[in-house]
This record gives C-alpha cells, sequence and structure tokens, in this order.
C-alpha cells in the first residue's frame, strides 16, 4: 500500500491512497488545479482515482468534491447527512454513493471501513484502509479522544493522526475565545499532547505515523513531532502532511 497527502490543515484537505490497483482519494478541500499538479509530482494522475471519499461537510474537506466529479469525471462517496450539509457549496452532483459512518466499503479488492466521530459536523467520519492484512488510518477532525479510538489505532499499520494545536499557543494567540473554546471543546480538535497520548498508549503496532491537520496559528510541526517523540519514543518514524504542499510518498508494509 502506498499513500501521500496533497494537503493537510484549514486550508484544504486531501490524501491519495493506492492498494491492489486501486486509486483513492480521501477528502476534496483543494482545487483540481493543485490536486493535479501535486499528484503529478508524485507521477500519478487524478482522473485515474477511482473514488473520492469525503469525511464531513466542513468545506476544508469538500468543497472541491461538485468539480472533481464535474471536470473531472471521478466517483464521489459521502453520507446523506454531509452531502444535505454542502449540497449548496458544491452544486448538484450527478451520482454520489452515499455510506453510513460504520459501514464497511468495498473497492475492487480495497475495503475502507468507516467509524463515526464526535467532531462537530454534520456527520463525520475517519477511515481505515485495509489491503493485504495492512491497515491504514486516516484520522483527523477527532473532537476528541472518543472510545473507541485507542482501540482502533490498536489495528492500524500506520496513521495519519491529527495534532491541530499546542494548547499554549492556542491560549496566549489571537483566536477569539467562542474559537478557542470551540477549538479544545469536544467537537474540535486534538492536541499535540492528546495526539502523542493515544500513540503512545495505542500505537505499539504502528510502522510510520504523520501528524496532521495542524493549525497554521496554534502549532508548529516541530512541536507536533517531538510530542510524538517524547511520549511514544524515537523508534517510530514520525512524519508531517503539510498544509503547504504534497508529502513524500510512504509505504504501509
Amino acid at each position: 500500500m502506498l499513500t501521500f497527502s496533497l494537503n493537510s490543515g484549514s486550508n484544504g484537505n486531501a490524501v491519495y491512497v493506492e492498494a491492489l490497483g486501486v486509486r483513492l482519494l480521501f477528502d476534496a478541500g483543494i482545487s483540481a488545479k493543485q490536486a493535479t499538479a501535486r499528484m503529478r509530482l508524485r507521477d500519478r494522475e487524478i482522473r485515474d482515482v477511482d473514488a473520492v471519499l469525503v469525511s464531513h461537510d466542513h468545506s476544508d474537506h469538500v468543497r472541491c468534491a461538485g468539480v472533481y466529479q464535474r471536470r473531472l469525471g471521478l466517483e464521489i462517496y459521502m453520507s446523506r447527512p454531509t452531502y444535505g450539509a454542502s449540497s449548496h457549496a458544491i452544486g448538484a452532483l450527478r451520482k454520489v454513493r452515499h455510506f453510513n459512518p460504520g459501514e464497511t466499503l468495498t473497492l475492487g479488492r480495497v475495503r475502507v471501513h468507516t467509524l463515526k466521530t464526535p467532531h462537530d459536523a454534520a456527520d463525520g467520519a475517519v477511515f481505515v484502509v485495509e489491503a493485504e492484512g495492512k491497515r491504514l488510518g486516516i484520522l483527523t477532525d477527532l473532537g476528541h479522544p472518543f472510545r473507541g479510538l485507542g482501540e482502533l489505532i490498536e489495528s492500524l499499520d500506520a496513521a495519519y493522526l491529527e495534532s491541530n494545536y499546542e494548547p499554549e499557543l492556542l491560549d496566549t494567540g489571537r483566536y477569539p475565545a467562542f474559537l478557542k473554546a470551540r477549538v479544545r471543546g469536544p467537537g474540535g480538535h486534538l492536541s499535540n499532547h492528546e495526539a502523542a497520548e493515544l500513540v503512545a498508549r495505542h500505537g505499539r503496532r504502528l510502522q510510520w505515523l504523520a501528524v496532521a491537520h495542524l493549525s497554521h496559528d496554534n502549532n508548529h510541526p516541530e512541536l507536533a513531532i517531538e510530542a510524538q517523540r517524547r511520549a511514544a519514543g524515537r523508534h517510530l518514524p514520525v512524519h508531517h502532511a503539510s498544509r503547504y504542499g504534497v508529502s513524500d510518498i510512504f509505504e504501509v508494509r
């Protein structure tokens, strides 16, 4: 299984995964032009993608889904509430394949497990891609370390994991009080400490981890990576899914 992040953050999200001849894109938060260019940097063509799976209705994950279908001809998967909450922004889609978080989707010889999250979206989900017994988690916009998340991480061979903010930077930063409360609240995002604690307690199987969905204002990649290294030790390779460009290609063996 091969994967790379095209972009990860509040300015747009998209993660590419390929396995057993199946090519998948998770989320549609960057423009078709950006996605095409970044795919080509890794010698892939976005028009070859078999399906786009959308996690939830927030614009940084869904805003270009309509363009991906209308301009690129890609098949879109999302839940009915997600489509209902975002259709005014993304426009009409000719065909949407709906799923309910908790279902397992079969795409060729690849299975994609979906799990509902408490993030403050209409119907948020995270994804686990399974192929040939290997499991990759795409885990962002989690709300809080909800029940069952640790057990899910224990089952993974690799993961993109939200590490959105450093509490001190959030506390002293420019966000208004209501937005600070939303970020750290039960429907918001995971902090560096929360993400690191999850991996330290449940990530013994992980081959690698990519910290993802970092805040521009309230975090730095060095802080998120160092939090993981302090908690989980230096043996675990920790990568960064950037908000400014495409990542390296990562392999799940």
